[in-house]
């Protein structure tokens, strides 16, 4: 029996000030979980995401309280900070924003937006043809 299947998750990667790349990873409900670092380059932004695919469980999770009373968690790598949760009320929704990354990032998809080609027309173009 073939078995489908879908993304739990979503990485997006976007061009940063027009000059820089960074990476966002969104759950199934389009929330974003965490951003990425700044990235010279669009291919650190692929090398990392590739990474965190194929082992998560390399990757350190430290949890932060800021001075708001907000949970945060940091991933990184080898003492390299590589990204920042979303802020969170409790340490409870931080651990399951924590568990969503484990359960999802392995099936996630990646979209590159990081090119700001718009695929659908301008507006203006389709409603002057229309008459």
């Amino acid at each position: 029996m073939l078995k489908i299947i879908s993304p739990l998750g979503t990485f997006v990667i976007k061009k940063h000030e027009q000059r820089d790349y960074k990476f966002t990873f969104s759950s199934r409900k389009g929330k974003t979980i965490f951003t990425s670092i700044v990235c010279k380059h669009k291919q650190d932004c692929e090398q990392m995401i590739d990474a965190l695919k194929a082992q998560i469980d390399m990757f350190a999770f430290t949890k932060v309280k800021n001075a708001s009373g907000k949970y945060f968690f940091r991933l990184s790598k080898d003492g390299f900070v590589l990204a920042n949760s979303r802020k969170y009320t409790t340490e409870l929704l931080m651990g399951k924003g924590v568990d969503e990354v484990f359960k999802s990032i392995p099936t996630a998809e990646v979209l590159d937006f990081s090119d700001n080609d718009f695929v659908f027309p301008d507006a203006a173009e389709v409603f002057e043809n229309a008459s």
